[in-house]
């Protein structure tokens, strides 16, 4: 059924192209003509592992994306950061003009699968579907980017345009603040930014997604013969971890868009754990109290108040400690909100309508509780923004990840003929 929806949707697109510009139609037949090349140029950087920590791997895939923007007339330069970020560094390309609005286009060239897991090659599955580490998440999406501007360049319609393209190599684990302090400061030269992360079809696209912070409960507790639990040795480090993580969820846990995931739990006499690994090591027995209790999670909300509110609450739940405990709890930002905007909202309104123009239907604003955090949030507070206009699929971050290829070629004239509305 999904796939005669799809033939019906692009033979009304054949009958709706009146609705475009002669230069826009022009675009569209560039884009078709060289979607062999672009799929085997896709298939190429998918078959390079670039998990996050595999430096090498993420500087490969940058660059032979470098050399495609170099033939664009791109001015391209790789971002290096501190050897202590333990992270490749950033590719970069720019281009300056007068025409139109100034755009910067965001994408990624790592993935979440590293070097250590089996790799997953470029798969053909059939006429609609192609697998592969990261095909959709989200070296898809930067392919979109690339082959939209060579079918742009083939009409000579990049001339005059100020458009900077920034691919970072640690978006799935971030260096921190540093790693973004040269993408914020480029991106606020910019009027628009465009993101790319996987698409969620031809008729949805993302105005605001929710954003991502960690958080540690430490718990300590009077240790010694269980016997004497609950009485003069108190409740535990562990009991009390319990009533705390209860109490968030129970007080929380219904707050729309507000997730908070406690992804590690250890308690026992010693608690050991090193961040550089995320493994914990514990020692205890069942005839002593647990003296210690750590618990790792994380905490998503679309906006900065919304986070804020959440840990204060947290805050409170953790000082109503049980008798003979002691918890404490800290956070560290990671990923910000990216609140949805009147501006964002108008930039989706002028994407609907150059779908439309296309025959593509309408473009609605997707469910920003659906997504995770992503590059552009960093920036959603200086411009308007839209994500999602990479390549649709499905399971990201899972060996049966998937890229729809009949719905690509069509996001990339999409993605092509908005560029060139925008920067007219």
């Amino acid at each position: 059924m999904k796939q005669l929806f799809i033939v019906l949707l692009i033979a009304s697109y054949g009958a709706s192209a009146q609705s475009l510009s002669k230069p826009e139609t022009a675009v569209v037949a560039v884009v078709k003509k060289q979607m062999p090349e672009t799929e085997a140029f896709l298939e190429k950087v998918v078959n390079i592992n670039s998990g996050t920590l595999n430096k090498e791997g993420v500087r490969r895939v940058g660059k032979l994306m470098s050399d495609e923007f170099d033939k664009l007339g791109f001015k391209t330069e790789w971002v290096t950061l501190p050897d202590s970020i333990n992270r490749a560094g950033h590719l970069v390309a720019t281009r300056q003009g007068k025409k139109g609005k100034k755009l910067f286009l965001i994408g990624h060239l790592d993935t979440v699968f590293e070097k250590s897991l089996p790799m997953e090659p470029f798969t053909r599955v059939n006429d609609s579907t192609a697998s592969g580490q990261g095909v959709a998440d989200m070296k898809g999406g930067d392919v979109v980017v690339i082959a939209a501007l060579k079918a742009l360049n083939a009409q000579k319609l990049l001339d005059d345009t100020s458009i900077t393209i920034y691919f970072t190599g640690d978006e799935e684990s971030g260096g921190g603040s540093e790693s973004r302090r040269d993408f914020i400061e480029r991106a606020r030269k910019c009027d628009i930014a465009l993101a790319f992360e996987t698409a969620q079809g031809l008729n949805s696209v993302t105005t605001g997604r929710r954003g991502s912070s960690g958080w540690t409960l430490n718990v300590k507790a009077r240790t010694g013969h269980s016997s004497r639990i609950f009485s003069d040795l108190g409740y535990g480090a562990i009991y009390e971890a319990v009533r705390i993580l209860n109490e968030f969820r129970r007080t929380l846990g219904q707050e729309q868009y507000l997730t908070f995931n406690p992804g590690l739990i250890v308690g026992g006499s010693e608690v050991h754990y090193d961040d550089k690994t995320a493994r914990a090591e514990t020692i205890g027995k069942t005839n002593i109290v647990a003296g210690t209790a750590l618990v790792k999670g994380d905490l998503r909300f679309l906006t900065e108040a919304q986070k804020e509110n959440a840990r204060t609450k947290m805050r409170e739940i953790v000082d109503k400690s049980l008798p003979l405990t002691k918890a404490t709890i800290s956070f560290t930002d990671g990923i910000p909100g990216m609140e949805p905007s009147a501006a964002n909202d108008e930039l989706r309104k002028q994407l609907d309508k150059l779908s439309r123009d296309m025959g593509l239907g309408p473009v609605s604003a997707y469910d920003p509780g659906a997504r995770g955090a992503g590059d552009i949030s960093f920036v959603a507070q200086y411009m308007p923004c839209l994500d999602g206009l990479g390549a649709s699929g499905k399971g990201a971050h899972s060996i049966e990840e998937t890229m729809n290829t009949k719905e690509y070629p069509l996001l990339i004239q999409r993605t092509a003929l908005f560029i060139y509305r925008l920067t007219r």
